[in-house]
């Protein structure tokens, strides 16, 4: 099985529809092709149809899901159970950062200057990075001591916020010892 840990953005929305319980149902007719992306947000409107199609392709190989062939010339996408766990992990509202067994003594810097214009998506990024386990450092950089790129990419790809947000990886912060005490690592 190939490694799944980091998926495009295209691949992160398919699993959290079909988490969602919504029927992701590709056909040849051009009306059945229509219920594919009929009652989803404008933006899964947006998705390139080859894009797609790779995107749905991938994740069947890495067993993310399962296809079914349906009498009527449809093809229903399903959720392995693998699919599911890696959807769960890009749940907006239940997005944790997972410990780390052995921790490799990094520190992962978030930090973001995004303008006024974006005022709801830096809130609601500042608000997510906190509830993920994230310590607030400043007004706009968050610190974490385990692996969160995934995660943090996830939030930034969801919010199309990529131009203003950096993640560091740092060896050493100078105030290290209250981040210990606060991540439980002494």
């Amino acid at each position: 099985m190939r490694n799944f840990g980091s998926l495009g953005t295209t691949s992160q929305k398919i699993l959290l529809l079909l988490l969602a319980g919504a029927s992701l149902t590709l056909a040849y007719s051009p009306k059945k092709k229509l219920r594919v992306l009929k009652d989803l947000p404008k933006e899964w409107e947006k998705i390139n149809r080859r894009i797609l199609y790779n995107c749905i392709r991938n994740l069947y190989e890495n067993r993310l899901l399962d296809i079914k062939n349906n009498k009527d010339g449809t093809v229903t996408i399903i959720l392995t159970s693998n699919g599911k766990n890696k959807a769960l992990t890009y749940d907006l509202e239940n997005i944790r950062i997972k410990k780390m067994e052995n921790w490799d003594k990094k520190w992962r810097i978030i930090l973001f200057d995004i303008p006024e214009k974006h005022k709801k998506a830096r809130d609601a990024i500042a608000k997510l990075l906190k509830n993920m386990g994230c310590y607030k450092f400043q007004k706009s950089v968050f610190v974490h001591p385990f692996e969160c790129r995934d995660e943090v990419d996830f939030v930034i790809e969801f919010f199309s916020l990529r131009p203003y947000v950096r993640y560091i990886v740092a060896d050493t912060i100078d105030n290290e010892l209250h981040l210990k005490q606060y991540f439980d690592l002494l």
